[in-house]
């Protein structure tokens, strides 16, 4: 077994605690209000409920059915027959004999607020819109009919290839309430991208933008939308959404939106659906094979989203919730469901930085968002660049802070503290596509460490296991979910008997659900994450997560970004260490720096991180869900194909691998 390293054993720094404004008004509290009232179950805080809810999974999830009031049109007492029927993973089978909609539980403020907001729309490409819940529910019925006479009926896969805008909203829940399945990807994604996507799940009907603007750039895509039509063979029509001056003008008639949207007397319907019927379907990155195609059901996410916003999130009627996403990003689908808990949602479209970096604290302030969201490089950006949120703009709305996406730093954690005290909480968690929601993160009933996550969620028993499957507190691990929760894929598209789904998740630890991050939990119930595991450095018996690599670099003014990977060596010894940096502008990365960057190191780390290696180059490569791509990288150096690791089409540049490409020419092709 490995050792760890000192640095990742220290005990975590605790920020603060979360105002007793924030604290004593915290939606949770209801919750546990009527746990006691109606179960007869009395929890003193969150570390009793969280025991509760990992202890009593059936209980726990059942009595969230009825708090939130879930809406099942199966003949049966409760709407369901069981909770649970068996606890085994993969296979858990969650309210079993339930027909639910997940439309339809988004849509059911119209009946109760209909003239209240529900989405905010801000673009780059057109003037901002926004519609109440009376106007969504009208639009959505409308587009219902519309994919009715297309053909579009229970079980048929509807494709978005279109920007965070209103229209894809009102496509996604229309498709949903047919009970259709609904995937999308975002139109910066190239052709190859998006058809190594829906080519796998066979859609019907594929709906489209001819371009759009990114920051002052714009961008035609029709020559894309051209080439993915004749990618699809089994799309039977295509949607032209307008959005700015651009036509599709395929040979083949297009249906236009304002025919899908033509005014119908067709009443607002819902299709009852099995709790674990498919809603969407989310992709892996892409970056190191054909994707996966992962599905995930109505029941699961509307209850692990409602589960989620409300108690860790806190958001509810009344609040606004705005994270910037594409749609190719599960933060979309997420980001939607803040209609499920009654919340107003905000959708954003272009270049998030466009015209500076302060673009997205604007929003928050003229939005009047409770909960804003940010990946940790546009956080540490802002805190280099001297941004002050709180006294620049008006945020007195602003409750949270949401941070996923990649590690946020202490550093990072610190500066927010600085800038809004206790007043906003930050809420830095970990989750993934796999599972479309959080499994680590924080809530305002709990503590705020600088760097780490406050814990797990409720219902998700996380912990990070040793080599041989043991638990492990205070040393690196893998992180792992040891029973089921439901919005755990239902499958893979395209994998009847389950086989590669069990090795995705299910192999290393048979019967528990292998999360692929490496992380440490503390004494506290902290959690540390850093980086893939499939990507840790292991020096000798000491292994070492790339988050902390970059920690080390992050603040040196030379540096503007890095990648760092391993080389094992097969016969036993320490193999090479590969460090990959980008320069700031007007430096160069001579011996001076190398020196400055080995001394860096050896210091914060320990001489078993010293690369061998330092090298320059002009860019790291990034998904377009911000993810470092570093076991692409390591792949290219092992002599890969690039085509094989990464499609063009999944990155933010696409040239750049080309240095790492060429680095591993000059090395032979084989290190």
């Amino acid at each position: 077994m490995t050792t760890q390293t000192t640095a990742a054993m220290r005990e975590p720094e605790l920020l603060y605690e979360p105002s007793l404004q924030m604290y004593d008004g915290a939606r949770v509290w209801r919750y546990l209000d009527w746990l006691g009232e109606h179960r007869g179950v009395d929890l003193a805080g969150w570390d009793e409920l969280y025991a509760w809810s990992v202890e009593h999974l059936e209980d726990f999830w059942g009595s969230l059915w009825d708090y939130f009031g879930i809406i099942s049109h199966a003949d049966v007492e409760g709407g369901y027959t069981r909770v649970l029927s068996e606890r085994t993973m993969p296979g858990a089978r969650w309210f079993e004999g339930a027909l639910v909609n997940y439309a339809e539980h988004a849509l059911r403020h119209a009946d109760t607020r209909p003239d209240d907001s529900a989405v905010v729309a801000y673009s780059q490409t057109r003037d901002t819109i926004e519609l109440t819940f009376a106007q969504l529910a009208d639009d959505v019925r409308r587009v219902r009919a519309g994919l009715q006479r297309l053909g579009v009926a229970r079980g048929d896969r509807v494709a978005a290839y279109l920007p965070n805008i209103p229209e894809t909203l009102v496509a996604y829940l229309a498709t949903a309430s047919l009970g259709a399945v609904w995937s999308s990807c975002a139109p910066e994604f190239g052709a190859r991208s998006v058809v190594d996507r829906f080519g796998q799940i066979e859609p019907k009907v594929l709906l489209a933008v001819a371009g759009y603007t990114f920051g002052a750039k714009e961008v035609d895509k029709r020559a894309d939308v051209a080439a993915v039509r004749a990618g699809l063979p089994t799309v039977e029509h295509v949607v032209h959404v307008p959005y700015g001056p651009l036509e599709l003008g395929l040979d083949e008639e297009v249906v236009t939106w304002r025919d899908l949207t033509a005014e119908t007397d067709a009443p607002m319907a819902y299709e009852p659906v099995p709790f674990d019927h498919p809603l969407t379907i989310l992709y892996s990155s892409g970056t190191t094979g054909l994707p996966k195609a992962i599905v995930h059901g109505h029941g699961g996410l509307m209850l692990e989203h409602l589960k989620c916003q409300t108690f860790h999130w806190d958001l509810g009627p009344g609040d606004r919730l705005l994270w910037f996403s594409t749609t190719a990003w599960m933060l979309w689908t997420a980001l939607v469901s803040g209609l499920v808990t009654g919340a107003s949602i905000v959708l954003t479209d272009g270049n998030p930085l466009y015209p500076d970096l302060r673009a997205q604290w604007r929003m928050a302030a003229e939005s009047g968002a409770a909960k804003m969201g940010a990946n940790p490089a546009f956080l540490m950006a802002c805190r280099k660049e001297g941004v002050r949120p709180d006294e620049e703009f008006d945020l007195s709305r602003l409750r949270q802070i949401g941070v996923a996406g990649s590690p946020l730093p202490p550093e990072g954690a610190r500066w927010l503290a600085e800038q809004f005290g206790n007043r906003v909480l930050v809420n830095n968690g970990v989750g993934g596509t796999d599972v479309c929601t959080g499994i680590v993160h924080g809530s305002p009933l709990q503590p705020v460490w600088a760097g780490e996550m406050s814990g797990p969620t409720l219902g998700v028993d996380v912990k990070a296991y040793d080599e041989d499957g043991h638990p492990v507190t205070g040393v690196l691990g893998e992180l792992v979910i040891r029973t089921p929760m439901p919005s755990m894929p239902v499958a893979f598209w395209g994998d009847p008997d389950g086989r590669r789904l069990r090795a995705a998740y299910f192999d290393t630890y048979p019967g528990v659900f292998r999360f692929g991050d490496w992380c440490r939990f503390s004494e506290v119930g902290s959690c540390l994450v850093t980086g893939r595991s499939d990507a840790t450095l292991n020096r000798g018996g000491v292994r070492l997560g790339t988050a902390e690599y970059y920690r080390v670099l992050q603040d040196l003014p030379e540096v503007t970004d890095s990648v760092v990977v391993h080389l094992e060596d097969p016969a036993g010894g320490l193999g090479e260490l590969l460090l990959f940096v980008v320069p700031a502008d007007g430096v160069h990365v001579d011996d001076a720096l190398r020196a400055k960057l080995a001394a860096t190191v050896r210091g914060a780390l320990s001489p078993r991180h010293v690369p061998d290696r330092i090298i320059e180059v002009p860019a790291v490569p990034y998904s377009r869900t911000g993810k470092k791509l570093e076991v692409p990288v390591k792949k290219i150096l092992r002599g890969a194909d690039p085509t094989s690791v990464a499609s063009p089409g999944a990155l933010v540049d696409a040239g750049a691998l080309d240095a790492y490409v060429d680095f591993a020419r000059s090395l032979g092709g084989d290190s």
